[in-house]
C-alpha cells in the first residue's frame, strides 16, 4: 500500500464491475484510456509494421476446495511419521466464513479405522461470521472405513503395528462408511484425541490435533495395555457436503482405504490436490509495444517506480499506469504504444476476467520490438500477471512474426508495495477490503516474481496468453 506520486483519487475497485477506465460497450483499447501517444500502431521507423491480435484467457478450473495438504510431521520433529502420545500436529488454513474443515487420520491400533469430522466438517466461522476459536474434539468421530474386517483394537495380527504388510487382513463384509459398531470396546473421542482452533490474522487458522492417549488408554484381552498412535492424515478446506466419503455409502476409491488401513493419506492427496487451489479473476490490464532495450513496467529486485503499476496491482486500476506509460512513447524509454484493455470479450462493460472470459486486443510493432503487460490477480494484496521485465518478443531472431501460446512466458510477480495475506481470504485483498490502500506495506519493497509462502497455481494454469499475427 506504499503509495507514491499518486496521480488520482482511490477510484471504484475494477474487480466490482467499476473499472476506473474510460467509457463501456466495446472498451478502451487503443491508446492509454483514449489518449494518443501513437496508440496501437503509433511505431516508428523503417520496417513493416505487423499488426498482432492479442489474447489473454482465464483458464483457472473451478475447485471444490479452497485448501488442501497433509499433515504428517509432529512438532518439533525433523521427519514425518506417526503421532504418539503428547505430541501435535499443527497446520495453518486460510477460510472466509461459511467455509468448513475436514480432515482423516487413521486410528492406528485399528484395521481400517480413521477419525473424522462428519460430512459437514467444521465450521470454522459461527453463525454471526465470528471465527471459531477453541477445543472442537466434539465435532470428531471416529469412523469404520468398510475396507477391512475389524479385529480387537491393539491386538489385531493384520493391524497396522503388527501387520506383516499392506492389506494383509480379510474384506470387512459391510462396505460401507459408518461409525464404528462391532463387538469391541473403544476409547471415547476425547481420550485418543484433541483439536484446537485458534483464529490468526489475516482470516487464517491454526488448526493442531493433539494424540491425548497413554499407555493403558487400551486394555485388549488378547494383548498388552497400549497407546493409541495417529497417523499423518490430509486437511480439506471445503462449502461441499461429503467431500472425503459418504456415510452409509461403499467406501470411495480416493486413497481412503490406504489412510484407514495404513496410515497412509499421499493417495487422498493426490486425488485431492488438483481439485484445490485459487480461483481468481485477472483484472484489465495495459499492455505496451517497446524495444528490446526497454523495461517499461518495472525491473526485478527494484522498489515500484510509482508510475500507477501500484494501482494496478494492488486494486485492478490500470489508468495511472497507462497514463504515464502513454507519456513516454516515442521518448528515449523505447516505448511506441501504449493501450488499456479492460472489456472481456462478448462483454458490454470494462469488468475483470472471470474464469472462462478473455480480453482481446491489438497490437503493431516492426521487428525487434516486444510486447510486455499487466493484469491484477484479483485475490491478491499487489501480485499481477505479467511477463519478465524485457517483455515478450513478437519476433523471432530472422524477423518473422511470432505466433502460438506465450503463456509459459507469463509469471506472478509481486509488486512489493503491499504485504501478502493469504491468497483467497485476505481482508485487504480487493474483494473485501473496503477501500483501495488498506493493506500494511511489504517489507521487502522490490518487485519480484511470488514467493511468499503461500500456495498458487502457475501461472499458465491460471492465464492463456496467444498471440497471431494479424491476416
Amino acid at each position: 500500500m506504499k503509495v507514491r506520486n499518486r496521480a488520482l483519487s482511490a477510484l471504484p475497485l475494477v474487480l466490482t464491475l467499476a473499472a476506473a477506465c474510460s467509457d463501456g460497450g466495446g472498451g478502451d483499447t487503443t491508446g492509454a484510456g483514449g489518449m494518443g501517444g501513437g496508440g496501437a500502431g503509433g511505431s516508428a521507423g523503417g520496417d513493416a509494421a505487423t499488426s498482432f491480435d492479442v489474447t489473454i484467457e482465464n483458464v483457472t478450473p473451478a475447485r471444490d476446495f479452497r485448501v488442501a495438504g497433509v499433515f504428517n510431521t509432529p512438532v518439533g520433529e525433523s521427519a514425518p511419521g506417526p503421532l504418539f502420545p503428547e505430541k501435535s500436529f499443527e497446520f495453518r488454513v486460510g477460510a472466509l466464513p461459511g467455509d468448513r474443515l475436514s480432515f482423516t487420520t487413521m486410528f492406528a491400533q485399528s484395521n481400517d479405522l480413521f477419525y473424522a469430522p462428519d460430512g459437514g466438517g467444521i465450521a470454522l466461522y459461527d453463525e454471526a461470521g465470528k471465527p471459531v476459536s477453541g477445543d472442537v474434539t466434539d465435532q470428531v468421530l471416529l469412523w469404520d472405513a468398510g475396507t477391512e474386517a475389524n479385529e480387537e483394537p491393539g491386538a489385531g495380527p493384520n493391524q497396522a503395528p503388527r501387520q506383516s504388510g499392506p492389506n494383509t487382513g480379510a474384506k470387512d463384509a459391510d462396505n460401507t462408511v459408518r461409525l464404528v459398531q462391532d463387538d469391541y470396546t473403544y476409547p471415547a473421542v476425547e481420550e485418543v484425541i484433541q483439536v484446537t482452533v485458534t483464529p490468526e490474522p489475516g482470516n487464517e487458522f491454526t488448526i493442531r490435533i493433539t494424540n491425548m492417549s497413554e499407555v493403558g488408554t487400551l486394555m485388549p484381552e488378547g494383548g498388552e495395555p497400549a497407546a493409541v498412535p495417529l497417523s499423518p492424515g490430509l486437511f480439506v478446506v471445503h462449502t461441499m457436503e461429503d467431500p472425503l466419503f459418504t456415510v452409509g455409502q461403499a467406501y470411495p476409491r480416493n486413497g481412503l482405504e490406504a489412510q484407514a488401513e495404513d496410515g497412509n493419506p499421499m493417495m487422498l492427496h493426490e486425488g485431492t490436490m488438483p481439485r484445490a487451489g485459487l480461483t481468481s479473476p485477472a483484472a484489465p490490464g495495459v499492455a505496451v509495444v517497446h524495444g528490446a532495450a526497454a523495461a517499461p513496467l518495472f525491473r526485478s529486485g527494484e522498489a515500484d517506480r510509482g508510475k500507477g503499476l501500484e494501482m494496478l496491482a494492488e486494486d485492478g486500476n490500470p489508468t495511472t499506469l497507462a497514463e504515464s506509460l502513454d507519456a513516454e512513447v516515442g521518448g528515449e524509454s523505447g516505448i511506441s504504444s501504449v493501450l488499456v484493455y479492460n472489456t472481456p470479450v462478448d462483454a458490454s462493460m470494462p469488468g475483470p476476467l472471470l474464469p472462462g472470459a478473455k480480453f482481446s486486443f491489438t497490437v503493431t510493432a516492426r521487428p525487434g520490438e516486444r510486447l510486455s503487460f499487466a493484469s491484477m490477480l484479483g485475490q491478491s494484496n499487489d501480485l499481477f500477471f505479467g511477463p519478465s521485465e524485457e517483455g515478450i518478443a513478437l519476433f523471432d531472431a530472422s524477423g518473422e512474426p511470432v505466433s502460438g501460446d506465450v503463456s509459459d512466458q507469463v509469471t506472478i510477480w509481486d509488486a512489493g508495495t503491499e504485504a501478502n495475506q493469504w491468497p483467497g481470504v485476505g481482508p485487504d485483498q480487493a474483494p473485501r477490503q473496503a477501500g483501495p490502500q488498506m493493506g500494511a506495506d511489504d517489507p521487502t519493497d522490490e518487485v519480484r516474481p511470488v514467493d511468499d509462502g503461500y500456495m498458487y497455481p502457475a501461472s499458465s494454469q491460471m492465464l492463456k496468453v496467444t498471440i497471431t499475427p494479424a491476416r
